[in-house]
């Protein structure tokens, strides 16, 4: 298992790499607007259903991010994955119909309250983490030796 961690860390790092390379943050960096609305002292889970996807800016002038809607209680929300040059719909791993457990934070961005995920979970076989629980930093926003050093801490 550790050895499928290592394989899974360097596509991650591959991919990572070549996002920071090739864009600039696009208002996703971690000194950016947006990021400081992420607050660790509010962080809170959630259980709700995937009702689909998008793909938009969570804010104007930043590049498109990915953002799954959920319904919990009856209602709608819109959940911050992450920038859609990191990881586009279909990469999350889960799709509509799913029951998802959520990590994060809640937020009001331009007067709607919005979760920024850090981590979603699907049943007990599934997790796609986005930021360190912790801080809230980014995991795009990372070099490739703290992604490593990530990918090998969750398997001890």
């Amino acid at each position: 298992s550790l050895l499928i961690a290592l394989i899974l860390a360097a596509g991650l790092i591959k991919g990572t790499r070549c996002a920071a390379e090739d864009y600039d943050m696009q208002g996703w960096g971690i000194n950016d607007t947006y990021n400081k609305y992420y607050n660790v002292t509010r962080y809170e889970k959630i259980r709700a259903w995937v009702v689909g996807f998008k793909t938009e800016p969570p804010m104007p002038g930043m590049s498109p991010g990915t953002i799954m809607i959920v319904r919990q209680s009856g209602r709608l929300i819109d959940v911050h994955i992450c920038p859609t040059w990191f990881a586009k719909p279909a990469d999350v791993g889960v799709k509509k119909g799913d029951r998802v457990k959520i990590k994060g934070s809640r937020a009001e961005i331009g007067g709607k309250e919005v979760f920024m995920a850090s981590k979603l979970k699907k049943e007990n076989y599934f997790e796609f983490k986005v930021r360190l629980t912790s801080s809230g930093k980014p995991f795009w926003t990372m070099t490739p030796e703290e992604l490593v050093s990530e990918k090998l801490s969750e398997n001890e």
